[in-house]
Protein backbone atom coordinates (compact mmCIF):
# COMPACT_ATOMS: atom_id res chain seq x y z
CA UNK A 1 0.00 0.00 0.00
CA UNK A 2 1.07 3.34 -1.02
CA UNK A 3 -1.10 5.08 1.04
CA UNK A 4 -0.01 8.81 2.27
CA UNK A 5 -1.86 10.97 5.03
CA UNK A 6 -0.72 14.85 4.75
CA UNK A 7 -2.59 18.04 5.69
CA UNK A 8 -4.61 20.19 2.91
CA UNK A 9 -5.99 23.48 3.37
CA UNK A 10 -9.66 24.83 3.44
CA UNK A 11 -9.54 25.56 -0.55
CA UNK A 12 -9.66 21.28 -0.72
CA UNK A 13 -12.95 21.41 0.41
CA UNK A 14 -14.46 20.58 -3.01
CA UNK A 15 -11.80 17.30 -3.49
CA UNK A 16 -12.91 16.42 0.49
CA UNK A 17 -16.50 16.27 -0.33
CA UNK A 18 -16.30 13.96 -3.48
CA UNK A 19 -15.42 11.43 -1.44
CA UNK A 20 -18.65 9.68 -0.26
CA UNK A 21 -19.83 9.67 3.26
CA UNK A 22 -22.79 7.45 2.85
CA UNK A 23 -23.12 3.82 4.06
CA UNK A 24 -25.74 0.84 4.31
CA UNK A 25 -27.69 0.62 7.19
CA UNK A 26 -28.36 -3.24 8.26
CA UNK A 27 -28.61 -2.90 11.82
CA UNK A 28 -28.85 -0.26 14.61
CA UNK A 29 -27.98 -0.73 18.26
CA UNK A 30 -31.32 -0.48 20.69
CA UNK A 31 -30.15 1.98 23.20
CA UNK A 32 -32.23 1.03 26.80
CA UNK A 33 -32.17 2.65 29.93
CA UNK A 34 -30.99 0.02 32.74
CA UNK A 35 -32.83 0.68 36.02
CA UNK A 36 -34.14 4.16 34.81
CA UNK A 37 -30.48 4.90 33.95
CA UNK A 38 -29.01 3.95 37.49
CA UNK A 39 -27.82 0.73 35.83
CA UNK A 40 -26.13 2.39 33.02
CA UNK A 41 -27.06 1.65 28.92
CA UNK A 42 -27.47 -1.38 27.26
CA UNK A 43 -26.48 -1.43 23.94
CA UNK A 44 -28.29 -4.57 21.79
CA UNK A 45 -27.40 -4.63 17.64
CA UNK A 46 -30.92 -5.73 15.80
CA UNK A 47 -30.91 -6.45 12.33
CA UNK A 48 -32.85 -3.45 10.40
CA UNK A 49 -35.36 -4.57 7.29
CA UNK A 50 -35.25 -3.29 4.96
CA UNK A 51 -31.51 -2.00 5.38
CA UNK A 52 -31.17 1.53 3.86
CA UNK A 53 -28.56 4.25 2.84
CA UNK A 54 -27.93 7.11 5.33
CA UNK A 55 -26.27 9.68 4.05
CA UNK A 56 -24.96 12.97 5.86
CA UNK A 57 -23.95 14.70 3.45
CA UNK A 58 -27.36 14.83 2.89
CA UNK A 59 -28.45 16.31 6.14
CA UNK A 60 -29.09 20.31 6.38
CA UNK A 61 -25.71 22.28 5.98
CA UNK A 62 -23.58 19.26 6.56
CA UNK A 63 -21.54 18.94 3.14
CA UNK A 64 -17.90 19.76 3.61
CA UNK A 65 -18.32 23.13 1.03
CA UNK A 66 -20.54 24.92 3.42
CA UNK A 67 -18.71 24.18 6.71
CA UNK A 68 -16.03 27.26 5.27
CA UNK A 69 -18.91 29.15 5.48
CA UNK A 70 -20.54 28.22 9.00
CA UNK A 71 -17.39 28.62 10.90
CA UNK A 72 -14.18 29.70 11.10
CA UNK A 73 -11.81 27.12 10.38
CA UNK A 74 -8.78 28.06 10.65
CA UNK A 75 -8.03 26.21 13.79
CA UNK A 76 -9.59 23.00 11.58
CA UNK A 77 -7.17 20.39 10.21
CA UNK A 78 -8.01 18.67 6.71
CA UNK A 79 -6.22 15.47 6.21
CA UNK A 80 -6.51 13.13 2.90
CA UNK A 81 -5.60 10.05 2.45
CA UNK A 82 -4.10 10.19 -0.89
CA UNK A 83 -2.61 6.75 -2.50
CA UNK A 84 -0.79 6.84 -6.31
CA UNK A 85 -2.12 11.06 -6.35
CA UNK A 86 -5.68 10.06 -5.78
CA UNK A 87 -7.97 10.83 -2.47
CA UNK A 88 -9.53 7.94 -1.16
CA UNK A 89 -10.20 9.07 2.19
CA UNK A 90 -10.29 12.23 4.41
CA UNK A 91 -11.18 13.82 7.99
CA UNK A 92 -11.59 16.82 9.74
CA UNK A 93 -10.45 17.37 12.55
CA UNK A 94 -11.74 20.84 14.28
CA UNK A 95 -10.92 22.42 17.85
CA UNK A 96 -11.32 26.17 19.26
CA UNK A 97 -14.18 26.79 17.14
CA UNK A 98 -16.88 29.82 18.28
CA UNK A 99 -20.40 28.73 17.34
CA UNK A 100 -19.11 25.25 17.27
CA UNK A 101 -21.29 23.60 19.18
CA UNK A 102 -19.81 19.98 19.76
CA UNK A 103 -16.43 21.45 21.01
CA UNK A 104 -18.27 22.55 24.23
CA UNK A 105 -16.61 26.02 24.29
CA UNK A 106 -13.30 24.13 25.31
CA UNK A 107 -10.18 24.60 24.06
CA UNK A 108 -8.57 21.46 25.82
CA UNK A 109 -11.19 19.44 23.55
CA UNK A 110 -10.80 18.75 19.58
CA UNK A 111 -13.75 16.97 17.33
CA UNK A 112 -13.24 14.95 14.67
CA UNK A 113 -15.72 16.63 12.64
CA UNK A 114 -15.88 13.70 9.95
CA UNK A 115 -14.56 10.82 8.06
CA UNK A 116 -14.78 9.54 5.38
CA UNK A 117 -13.56 6.77 2.86
CA UNK A 118 -13.77 5.73 -0.38
CA UNK A 119 -16.64 2.82 -0.55
CA UNK A 120 -14.13 0.92 -3.47
CA UNK A 121 -11.18 1.64 -0.32
CA UNK A 122 -13.16 0.62 2.84
CA UNK A 123 -11.74 -2.09 4.88
CA UNK A 124 -8.40 -1.56 3.73
CA UNK A 125 -7.21 0.32 7.17
CA UNK A 126 -8.16 3.66 5.59
CA UNK A 127 -9.88 4.97 8.05
CA UNK A 128 -7.15 3.33 11.30
CA UNK A 129 -4.60 5.57 8.93
CA UNK A 130 -6.55 8.76 8.93
CA UNK A 131 -8.06 8.08 12.34
CA UNK A 132 -4.04 8.17 14.21
CA UNK A 133 -3.38 10.89 11.94
CA UNK A 134 -6.65 13.06 13.39
CA UNK A 135 -5.23 11.35 17.23
CA UNK A 136 -1.62 13.27 16.34
CA UNK A 137 -2.86 16.40 15.66
CA UNK A 138 -5.31 16.97 18.39
CA UNK A 139 -2.45 16.19 20.33
CA UNK A 140 0.03 18.60 18.93
CA UNK A 141 -2.78 21.42 19.11
CA UNK A 142 -2.75 20.61 23.17
CA UNK A 143 -5.96 19.09 22.83
CA UNK A 144 -6.43 16.67 26.04
CA UNK A 145 -9.14 14.86 24.57
CA UNK A 146 -10.51 13.91 21.09
CA UNK A 147 -14.54 13.58 20.43
CA UNK A 148 -16.34 11.62 17.87
CA UNK A 149 -20.26 11.70 17.20
CA UNK A 150 -21.86 8.92 15.62
CA UNK A 151 -25.51 7.56 15.81
CA UNK A 152 -26.75 4.05 16.88
CA UNK A 153 -27.37 3.12 12.93
CA UNK A 154 -23.81 3.44 12.51
CA UNK A 155 -22.73 0.24 14.34
CA UNK A 156 -19.80 0.08 12.36
CA UNK A 157 -18.62 3.14 13.27
CA UNK A 158 -18.98 2.69 16.93
CA UNK A 159 -17.18 -0.89 16.78
CA UNK A 160 -14.73 1.37 15.12
CA UNK A 161 -13.98 3.58 17.31
CA UNK A 162 -14.05 0.94 20.03
CA UNK A 163 -11.25 -0.80 18.63
CA UNK A 164 -9.04 2.22 18.33
CA UNK A 165 -9.61 3.03 22.22
CA UNK A 166 -12.47 5.36 22.45
CA UNK A 167 -15.20 5.20 25.34
CA UNK A 168 -18.54 6.28 24.92
CA UNK A 169 -19.49 9.07 27.56
CA UNK A 170 -22.80 10.35 26.59
CA UNK A 171 -25.69 8.52 24.63
CA UNK A 172 -28.54 11.28 23.74
CA UNK A 173 -32.11 10.54 22.41
CA UNK A 174 -34.13 13.19 20.28
CA UNK A 175 -31.25 15.32 19.30
CA UNK A 176 -32.84 15.25 15.40
CA UNK A 177 -36.23 16.13 15.22
CA UNK A 178 -35.72 14.91 11.69
CA UNK A 179 -34.59 11.44 12.46
CA UNK A 180 -36.42 10.75 16.04
CA UNK A 181 -35.67 7.30 15.66
CA UNK A 182 -31.69 7.95 16.04
CA UNK A 183 -29.41 8.24 19.02
CA UNK A 184 -26.60 10.29 19.18
CA UNK A 185 -23.66 8.94 20.52
CA UNK A 186 -20.66 10.60 21.70
CA UNK A 187 -17.02 8.87 21.95
CA UNK A 188 -14.14 10.26 23.65
CA UNK A 189 -10.24 9.25 23.45
CA UNK A 190 -8.08 10.66 25.80
CA UNK A 191 -4.95 12.01 24.51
Amino acid sequence: MTIEVVEQSADSLREYGKIPISFTVDSRYRVEAVDRGLGGWRLTEEPVAPPYVKDYDDVGDERPLRWARRWDMSNWVLLAAVDRGEWIGAAAVARDTPGANMLEGRTDLAVLWDIRVRPDRRREGVGSLLFHRAVESARASGCRYLKIETQNINVRACRFYASQGCHLRAIHHHVNDDFPDEVQLLWYLRL
